[in-house]
């Protein structure tokens, strides 16, 4: 388990936007955002030299998880 801030951003035309990853793994990431939509596939920005692209695979209300894909 972590705590840890991070950015999503959803693709071309949209800013990043602030989120908290809650627990990390070598396939994915527990994700708490307070998003209305969320994209199939997105990039979690860990810090300004490190993303890794996204595909959803569940949501319950502000948390969601996510494969990595890259």
């Amino acid at each position: 388990m972590c705590s840890r801030l991070a950015k999503i951003h959803f693709g071309a035309g949209s800013l990043p936007r602030d989120c908290t990853i809650t627990d990390i793994s070598d396939g994915g990431v527990k994700v708490v955002a307070e998003f209305l939509e969320v994209p199939p596939q997105f990039t979690i920005i860990f810090a300004p030299d490190y993303s890794r692209q996204c595909r959803l695979r569940w949501r319950i209300g502000c948390e969601f998880g996510a494969e990595f894909t890259d």
